[in-house]
């Protein structure tokens, strides 16, 4: 992970952009109570995280931009920022790993990275809720049965339901975030780099 001036540049822009969104609209999303809103944050997050992977195409450029988002989360005034901050730094590093994997910029990349790491908002309760809040396991289970609820208006009864529900929602939010990252990037840089059709579509 070895990046010049100019994408550590780059990087540092879109890790403060990530930030700004987090520390801005979060407090807006939290206050309204808004349905979803980890799920939401995560995907304007990666969205802005992938962008910047048509920038600067190399391995951990995704995690970069992550942990700066991360360290700026601090900035939150009035909120818990522990379990955010966890959550965008799992989000990224979720990211990263996949697009890794895929190698190449492409778009079915960025559609399974996203749908990837907006899935960690429903998983991660499980764990910092365990192991950082001393939260018992039924507690986060049923508050997960009450968001199913209120969401979709079913029974608690229909748990599997729900689950599967919810999951399915947010694998379409970060697969949607993804899909516009890829155009996003593209866009960008056909205009401030005057490079289009750089990498080849999914």
């Amino acid at each position: 992970m070895k990046f010049n001036t100019r994408q550590l540049v780059t990087l540092a822009v879109f890790g403060a952009l990530w930030g700004a969104v987090e520390i801005s609209l979060g407090s807006v999303l939290n206050v309204l109570k808004v349905p979803l809103s980890g799920a939401i944050l995560t995907a304007i997050g990666l969205l802005v995280a992938m962008a910047a992977r048509i920038f600067v195409p190399q391995r951990g450029s995704t995690l970069f931009i992550g942990v700066i988002a991360m360290v700026l989360k601090l900035f939150s005034i009035g909120a818990i920022v522990i379990g955010p901050m966890i959550g965008i730094l799992a989000a990224a590093l979720i990211a990263e790993v996949t697009l890794s994997l895929f190698g190449r910029p492409a778009r079915l990349a960025f559609i399974v990275a996203g749908g990837l790491g907006v899935l960690w908002t429903l998983i991660q309760p499980f764990f910092t809720g365990l192991l950082l809040f001393g939260r018992d396991i039924v507690d986060i289970w049923m508050g997960l049965l009450r968001e199913g609820t209120q969401l979709l208006g079913l029974e608690p009864e229909a748990a599997v339901w729900i689950v599967l529900a919810l999951v399915t929602l947010r694998l379409l939010i970060g697969a949607v975030a993804g899909w516009l990252a890829w155009d996003a990037g593209r866009l960008l840089r056909a205009r401030l780099v005057g490079e289009s059709g750089s990498y080849s579509e999914a």
